[in-house]
């Protein structure tokens, strides 16, 4: 997770910290630090291996690890790296569809970074989030907009490049971690039907930060920012999604999590 030698390029102000002042990082989880206090229980949900702790920048590391900071953070992932996660005070590796290893309404808030564009049964991860978070409690996504120019340009390219383009765009990605991307809960309007109105509070906005994803090709970068600037905000790349769980009904029971 280096970073690109075109950021400080671009963003002459990283000299100051090691972030631009679009970090969408930073932006993500400025937010989510102000919402946990020592007593909160948190499930990292795609915990994954811990990539987070590759990053250079030494308080981008420190923001995202809540263990140590909260009472407890819970990893779950269907990949069993997550048993070697050392940012996480317990791991669990899960299965799709299947109960999360969590009580009932015992969790304060649940991040969720580059996960929910993973996602195959979004009416399972809907009801399950539901289940173990308590009222009051807050999920938080960062995942790619559906309707942003890369997701859309990602959709366009068959299958079979997909290997081929991302070696291209990001080199330095492993393997390890790279995923199918189906894209079913990463619009608005897919937000609203599996946690609904009804039953969540619903605070989702679109972000661009700097345009990382096309690695070291300072053409690719200059076009990134400039459609930052030229498109409306609903075609950014990103959807920042925080979710504040109302009373204490079930969330999703309009929708069964076999549909």
């Amino acid at each position: 997770m280096m970073m690109s030698p075109l950021t400080a390029r671009f963003f002459p102000e990283v000299a100051a910290g090691g972030f631009s002042r679009i970090d969408g990082t930073v932006s993500f989880y400025v937010r989510i630090n102000a919402l946990v206090s020592s007593s909160s229980v948190v499930v990292d949900f795609g915990a994954g291996r811990g990539r987070f702790m590759e990053d250079p920048v030494a308080y981008k590391r420190d923001m995202r690890r809540l263990q140590g900071r909260v009472q407890r953070v819970i990893g779950l992932d269907v990949d069993d790296a997550v048993l070697q996660n050392p940012t996480v005070d317990e791991s669990h590796v899960i299965s799709n569809g299947g109960a999360l290893p969590v009580a009932d309404e015992s969790v304060d808030l649940v991040v969720s970074d580059f996960t929910f564009e993973h996602v195959a049964n979004p009416a399972w991860l809907a009801a399950e989030l539901s289940r173990i978070l308590k009222p009051g409690g807050w999920i938080c996504a960062r995942t790619p907009n559906k309707y942003g120019y890369i997701s859309v340009f990602a959709r366009l390219v068959p299958d079979s490049l997909h290997d081929v383009v991302l070696r291209i765009v990001q080199p330095q990605k492993k393997s390890i971690d790279t995923f199918p991307t189906l894209y079913r809960l990463n619009t608005r309007r897919d937000l609203r039907r599996y946690f609904s109105e009804y039953h969540f509070e619903h605070v989702v906005f679109e972000h661009d930060s700097e345009p990382a994803y096309v690695a070291n090709s300072a053409l690719g970068w200059r076009v990134g920012l400039f459609l930052t600037r030229i498109l409306p905000r609903r075609f950014y790349t990103m959807l920042f999604v925080f979710l504040r769980k109302k009373g204490h009904e079930p969330a999703c029971d309009s929708v069964r999590a076999d549909d």
